[in-house]
């Protein structure tokens, strides 16, 4: 059989706009929010082949920047032979339906926002992911239908509908295809959420058996490309995949990991945020990121290299509050360390050195699996400031009580004796509520260790 090539298709050539509204005070300038918006397409597959910005007072209501700007980004697809344009910030409805007037019907017109969701739509590798893009994708769109946007009940989700419902169905009576369209799409939202209500009520049960069990749970969080993925590979020898890319992994991934103590602790990664995520994402994402307000402790990972290393903790800490996390106790680790000299590395983490929003800061390189033993004694360390120290007397026909407890806390001290094993040990609040018949602390202060 002869073998044949299938060249790869061109890439769409893109164009980018930004805006910087005097008097705001955005997290990134807009030409290092431009560079970001690059990568994002990028990763997209397509080629950035130009761009430009404007300083305005404010967003003009009906094309977002002025009309001279308008005819000059016009002008500029012409001559750069480009067929996307790319805002860096959300388009309003209207926005769209005026720009697509403006610039001609052959042109796409797209923001951040829709970007984002069509990066997350490639990545998403499992059912939950797909459900969770496609629920954004619809409500993003929804009010953005029009005559050049029909039948997109087929198209969300990179490639039809995961949702089980059928396509786009019979016009009734004077019904528009619009109409039509907007109608399916209204189901389909509501066939989603269902779905993923039963998704998250089957991780809540999972969360819950883990709680019971007395494991206790770390989540990586972090701005997109910080290298999660990588320290959970480097911490637990996991084969995540990785890339220098935004958003390269998108679905939670957990795995288990023995403490120096021998105690073993569940680390999932989550997925990465960034500025202006939208609204549409963080909400359809919210049975996902429960895993980070349920856990026990954070590791906020952050590039160290970064030129933007502040403003991109600042986003994820606005993120996060975004989501109602509440006070868990958190680490920063500083990652990458290998790209910088040990003075830089004071000079960037010096801004850091005395906020009490952590417990604790980490320095390390987990592509060089340099400082890992340090993060870990520090996990080690803020998880049992949360735990109690008890004494307990265990049957010795109870045995399987005993190997919990290495597992599970931290065992100080053990000692058999006539009655059963005496063991002193830290223990989690759900581990010491499910002993509490085998306490004898004779004395010993039942508190919290400093």
């Amino acid at each position: 059989m002869d073998d044949y090539y299938y060249p790869e298709p061109p890439q769409e050539r893109a164009f980018l706009v930004g805006i910087a509204i005097k008097q705001s005070q955005p997290l990134l300038t807009v030409d290092d929010s431009l560079r970001e918006l690059a990568l994002l397409a990028d990763t997209a597959g397509m080629e950035v082949v130009g761009q430009t910005s404007q300083n305005v007072d404010r967003i003009e209501p009906a094309t977002f920047v002025g009309s001279g700007k308008v005819d000059e980004i016009r002008n500029s697809l012409d001559t750069l032979e480009a067929k996307v344009v790319i805002f860096d910030d959300e388009l309003s409805p209207r926005h769209q339906r005026e720009l697509e007037k403006r610039l001609g019907q052959e042109i796409k017109v797209l923001d951040r926002s829709a970007l984002i969701l069509d990066i997350f739509a490639q990545h998403a590798s499992t059912r939950e992911g797909s459900l969770q893009v496609e629920l954004a994708q619809y409500e993003y769109r929804l009010p953005r239908l029009t005559r050049q946007w029909t039948h997109l009940a087929r198209q969300a989700g990179g490639g039809g509908s995961r949702s089980g419902t059928a396509g786009v169905g019979l016009r009734g009576p004077g019904e528009t295809q619009l109409e039509v369209d907007r109608r399916e799409i209204g189901r389909k939202i509501t066939k989603l959420k269902t779905d993923l209500e039963q998704v998250r009520q089957h991780r809540s049960q999972h969360r819950n058996s883990r709680v019971r069990a007395g494991i206790p749970t770390v989540a990586l969080v972090g701005y997109t490309n910080a290298g999660k993925s990588t320290l959970l590979n480097a911490l637990t020898e996991a084969k995540i995949y990785i890339a220098d890319q935004l958003f390269a992994t998108l679905d939670p991934t957990t795995r288990r990991l023995t403490l120096p103590s021998n105690r073993e602790i569940l680390l999932t990664d989550t997925v990465g945020f960034i500025q202006k995520l939208p609204t549409t994402l963080v909400a359809a994402f919210r049975a996902t990121l429960e895993e980070i307000t349920e856990a026990d402790l954070l590791l906020h990972v952050v590039d160290i290299s970064h030129p933007n290393v502040n403003q991109h903790i600042e986003a994820v800490e606005d993120t996060l509050a975004e989501i109602d996390v509440p006070p868990i106790s958190r680490i920063l680790v500083w990652n990458k360390s290998d790209r910088l000299s040990e003075e830089k590395q004071q000079n960037v983490t010096s801004d850091w050195a005395d906020d009490e929003s952590y417990n604790g800061q980490v320095i390390l390189s987990a592509t060089h699996h340099q400082g890992i033993d340090l993060l870990m004694k520090e996990i080690e360390t803020i998880l049992t400031e949360s735990m109690h120290t008890t004494q307990l007397l265990i049957p010795y026909e109870r045995g399987e009580i005993v190997s919990t407890l290495f597992t599970m806390a931290t065992v100080l001290e053990q000692e058999h004796t006539a009655d059963g094993v005496r063991i002193l040990a830290h223990l989690p609040d759900d581990l010491l509520e499910q002993l509490d018949q085998f306490r004898v602390d004779e004395g010993l202060d039942d508190v919290k260790t400093d």
